[in-house]
């Protein structure tokens, strides 16, 4: 049986951590990495374990977080599953556990759906690769709450290393029948 990791990533961050959590759960859990809005064909079968990884924008996830949950649910509880959320808030060591990010605690208690572990990862501040308005508002939102304001600056944010233990922690779930 495989993994399966889905992601929604607006500027890529997301997708780079997808990538990586999938090197890391190599050679133990084969796994197929696919972006959430081409999801609709999936073969439930060929998999037995499923990880959500979701950026922030502006404060809210993209909908179609929500909705794949949701159309999904019963595939979702019958594995074991994860979820990690991937926003800038989560550079501040206040902000960067499930219990202490606003962002994932409010998704966790909208949701239906209950993952079997869960991360929040900080993501990336790509100022030069951003559409003007994005980039004054990000550059507004970070004055705000003490970040980067250099609009000619990318950071990366992402420790790694906890995503490599992330990616172990899920990799070690005991299994679900099925």
């Amino acid at each position: 049986m495989k993994a399966l990791i889905v992601y929604s990533s607006r500027d890529g961050q997301t997708q780079k951590i997808a990538g990586r959590i999938a090197q890391n759960l190599a050679p133990q859990q084969l796994c197929d990495v696919i972006e959430i809005s081409q999801t609709a064909t999936l073969d439930w079968a060929q998999y037995d374990r499923v990880l959500i990884g979701a950026s922030i924008r502006y404060g809210h996830f993209h909908p179609a977080l929500m909705k794949f949950v949701t159309q999904h649910l019963g595939e979702l509880q019958q594995r074991v599953s994860g979820f990690f959320s991937v926003n800038l808030t989560a550079r501040k060591a206040d902000k960067c556990t499930p219990e202490t990010n606003a962002y994932t605690r409010k998704f966790l208690a909208q949701s239906p759906w209950q993952p079997d572990c869960c991360a929040v990862f900080a993501g990336a501040l790509r100022y030069p690769r951003y559409r003007w308005f994005d980039r004054v508002m990000i550059q507004l939102i970070m004055r705000m709450t003490g970040g980067e304001t250099d609009t000619s600056k990318e950071v990366e944010y992402t420790d790694w290393q906890k995503v490599a233990l992330f990616a172990q922690d899920f990799v070690q779930l005991p299994g679900k029948s099925l």
